[in-house]
């Protein structure tokens, strides 16, 4: 009904749509029928190179064509290559007979690379993705992930960083940071987020996840992004559906700033007045996405000249062989050879230096005040 009354009163929208639609419809039926053909057409040369030079061409000259078109081309299209291709063998294979042999043994190597190429086309399929453009497209998703992380350009007086790991070197991690700084300038705001999981486990969870963040980041008020982000992860309904977070404001003109925890574990501030490290309260909150209208209380402090501030995920202070505690004595332990160094490189060395090793992801944000 909706559908119809819009049609009824945009004719001229409408019948532009649907002409685009129809044009760009023929034209990917178009590429396709080309690219079936050709493969048929190389096949069919193929054959005839097998024919007329029998002791140069090997019969391993199909498997091109096998991997190319899996790569190319949808499961029904690429099941009518498949059989051009079989076909072709069966008939080549007899023709040639005594003079060249394996013929047996080419055609079951051949049936069982199509079978996988044909699994791998139907998974392609089931995202809408073929050639190598789910490849191309993770990698743009990595990257805005990573884009995200970034920190915007801050006040000389100002310094942070973000360091971030993946379990194993993979591309693709759990933990994730989104930052953003108010368009007066005066607040930045990074909020560093631990999904459920590690590795590409959690990387689609957290590629979803960092989109909905980054974007309420900065529209919230610093009470509400939590709380938020709570909201949002509830309504998703993940099997596996809870993340951690740590969300700080600080204000880059008085150096005050405000700082909440979701199930995550409590950051760690440095005091030039003291010269000592101290954990921040924290850890009051519970986790995202497992309790309706939860509260995420939020403490206040001060960062002075010569301070710093260290936001971190578990898997630098947690190992299994390791007492909670004593990951975060080791964490404050190389944190401390950095004072009189002055606070770059810190956040990386912490993630290389992790409890869990590469066990697991890690991700550190220090900030700090010069």
């Amino acid at each position: 009904m909706a559908t119809h009354s819009v049609l009824t009163r945009h004719p001229r929208l409408s019948a532009r749509r649907m002409r685009r639609l129809g044009d760009f419809a023929a034209r990917f039926e178009r590429s396709r029928t080309g690219l079936v053909l050709t493969f048929l057409a190389a096949t069919a040369l193929t054959g005839f190179a097998v024919l007329a030079w029998p002791p140069y061409m090997p019969w391993a000259a199909y498997s091109l064509i096998v991997v190319g078109a899996g790569l190319f081309l949808e499961p029904l299209p690429l099941l009518v290559v498949y059989a051009g291709v079989a076909a072709d063998i069966v008939v080549v294979g007899g023709v040639l007979g005594d003079r060249k042999t394996a013929t047996v043994g080419t055609i079951v190597v051949t049936f069982l690379l199509m079978v996988l190429m044909m699994w791998l086309a139907r998974a392609r399929s089931e995202v809408g993705l073929v050639g190598v453009k789910g490849e191309s497209m993770l990698v743009d998703m990595r990257d805005r992930l990573r884009a995200q992380g970034e920190l915007p350009p801050l006040p000389p007086t100002w310094g942070a960083e973000v360091a971030l790991e993946s379990a194993y070197g993979d591309r693709f991690a759990g933990d994730f940071v989104v930052a953003t700084r108010s368009t007066d300038g005066r607040t930045l705001e990074i909020a560093l987020v631990d999904v459920s999981g590690k590795g590409r486990n959690a990387g689609t969870r957290s590629l979803l996840l960092s989109g909905a963040l980054g974007g309420l980041l900065g529209e919230m008020n610093e009470c509400g992004f939590l709380r938020s982000a709570n909201n949002h992860l509830l309504r998703l309904r993940w099997p596996e559906g809870f993340a951690t977070a740590v969300h700080v404001a600080v204000d880059l003109v008085d150096g005050t700033f405000s700082i909440g925890y979701a199930g995550h574990p409590a950051a760690a501030q440095f005091s030039a007045g003291s010269g000592r490290w101290v954990m921040l309260q924290g850890g009051r909150g519970p986790l995202l996405g497992v309790i309706d209208d939860a509260d995420f209380p939020r403490e206040e402090g001060m960062l002075r000249r010569g301070d710093a501030l260290v936001l971190y995920s578990d898997g630098v202070i947690e190992a299994r062989d390791t007492a909670l505690v004593d990951g975060i004595d080791r964490m404050l332990g190389r944190a401390e050879s950095y004072v009189t160094k002055g606070f770059e490189g810190l956040a990386q060395r912490l993630c290389d230096q992790a409890a869990a090793g590469h066990g697991d992801d890690r991700a550190v944000v220090t900030i700090w005040r010069r």
